[in-house]
């Protein structure tokens, strides 16, 4: 019995894991902060609780960047914090595993007319030992895949917070030139309303100005609304409440960058940063794992040794030892196995699904951010200096009596259209600027679904063992 117990000591003490001081959350924290230049942290006490609101009180205190921003979102983003959580439970999964289930002790007494016989035994789940590292191996590649998906998830959201960064920056922009447009409608339709007062102007052209000037009115109540949407999405990817919503922005977008990138070989840095691609190839690598575990469990599904002492009244003690192996007659694993090998070539289908559209992705990415480039460009060289010549020459028209006031007006709300078409355009890049980041180094939101959908798959596989 010292020898059996002291080798159960020996293995155990081998190959016991012991939870982490951070729950494996530096990993985590690696992979985002190399991504994207902001800090992640997972909140679990008080103190880091009131680290976190010092420092987003901090980034409140000026106009937020959209850097900020992001900072702000990895820090306080109560649904993120959530997905953090799940790198310290697979890390807990991973120490259950490595942990024997240990000894079973049995105690009996049993009464025959004045005799009175004591049976005590003892029990060791030797196969359940012998396992321990395959059952390690296979929570080891979970961890892994864990703190792949935990990571993913907050570069999602940085993504999510960078695009409403611009477009609320854009949105109130939008907003200001709108009001440009609708008070120079609402002075052309005013004009046109008096002089037609005095018999100078048709009731056709006045009616003309006051429509345009109505739709002026409703287009800027959109643009109105989309500021405030843009700006509540913001506060929510952000996780701010209450007075924290009085946070400032600036007044305009970043500008354009003198030259577009270029695009070298996407495709190969995709599939070596994006973190769906590494996520899935671990999936792939547990399920291997998983499978020969089964492959080993398939015929002995219960393997104990146990060591047995009995006393009797008047009676010599007797000691022996016994052996528990449970044969599975009709159940010789063969429907187990299937499962698990069927699972696996699952797995390593959508590995290479994974791959496959992290290929088409970061080129159809690159593609969009190429395209909104050269119309921002576009916009920024051709347009809005052509209409800002063609108002100069519309002054001195009107300055020589050759122009109408209602030409100038109108020449005035297309030189506005203008201007706010290439913030459009510039917001546009911005935020193709932001998708291509992410398909280089994040993952597609389609599938977050998928690779979500696979862990109770890897789960059922190691219960069954």
């Amino acid at each position: 019995m010292r020898a059996v117990l002291a080798m159960a000591a020996l293995a155990l003490l081998a190959g016991c894991a012991s939870l982490s001081r951070d729950g494996g959350f530096s990993t985590v924290e690696q992979a985002v902060e190399q991504r994207t230049g902001a800090q992640p942290k997972w909140v679990r006490t008080e103190d880091e609780a009131n680290s976190v609101r010092a420092r987003v009180k901090e980034l409140l205190g000026k106009p937020l960047s959209a850097e900020d921003a992001v900072q702000i979102a990895l820090l306080n983003n109560p649904g993120l914090q959530a997905a953090y959580a799940e790198v310290g439970i697979a890390e807990a999964d991973l120490v259950q595993a490595s942990r024997w289930r240990g000894p079973r002790f049995s105690f009996a007494r049993l009464r025959r007319g004045d005799e009175i016989e004591y049976e005590r035994s003892v029990f060791f789940d030797v196969l359940g030992l012998i396992t321990i590292p395959l059952a390690i191996k296979g929570e080891e590649k979970r961890f892994d895949a864990a703190k792949s998906r935990a990571a993913a998830e907050a570069l999602r959201v940085a993504l999510d917070t960078r695009k409403a960064w611009f477009s609320v920056v854009a949105a109130q922009e939008t907003a200001k030139y709108m009001e440009q447009v609708k008070d120079a409608a609402e002075a052309s339709a005013e004009l046109a309303r008096r002089m037609a007062a005095l018999g100078n102007f048709s009731k056709l052209d006045q009616a003309r100005e006051q429509a345009f000037y109505a739709a002026a009115a409703a287009d800027l109540a959109r643009a109105r609304h989309a500021q405030v949407a843009a700006r509540e999405r913001l506060a929510r990817l952000m996780g701010l409440w209450g007075g924290d919503l009085a946070f400032g922005l600036p007044e305009r977008l970043p500008d354009l960058p003198k030259e577009a990138r270029e695009g070298g070989d996407l495709e190969a840095q995709a599939l070596a940063q994006r973190l769906d691609v590494q996520a899935a190839k671990r999936d792939t690598e547990a399920l291997a794992g998983s499978l020969g575990l089964t492959k080993v469990t398939r015929f002995v599904s219960l393997l104990e040794f146990g060591l047995h002492n009995n006393s009797e009244t008047g009676q010599p003690r007797k000691r022996g030892w016994e052996v528990e192996l449970e044969i599975p007659i009709f159940d010789f694993g063969s429907a187990r196995t299937a499962r698990a090998e069927r699972l696996y070539m699952q797995s390593v289908n959508r590995a290479a699904e994974t791959a496959i559209q992290a290929r088409s992705e970061v080129r159809e990415a690159f593609s969009a951010y190429r395209t909104a480039f050269d119309l921002a460009r576009h916009y920024r060289e051709e347009v809005v200096p052509l209409r800002r010549r063609i108002s100069e020459e519309m002054l001195l028209r009107y300055n020589g009596m050759l122009a109408s006031v209602f030409e100038l007006l109108a020449d005035s709300r297309e030189q506005v259209a203008a201007v706010n078409a290439y913030i459009e355009s510039l917001r546009d890049f911005w935020l193709a600027e932001s998708d291509l980041q992410m398909a280089l180094t994040g993952r597609s939101p389609g599938l977050m679904s998928v690779a979500r959908g696979a862990a109770p798959a890897t789960a059922a596989t190691g219960g069954g063992h």
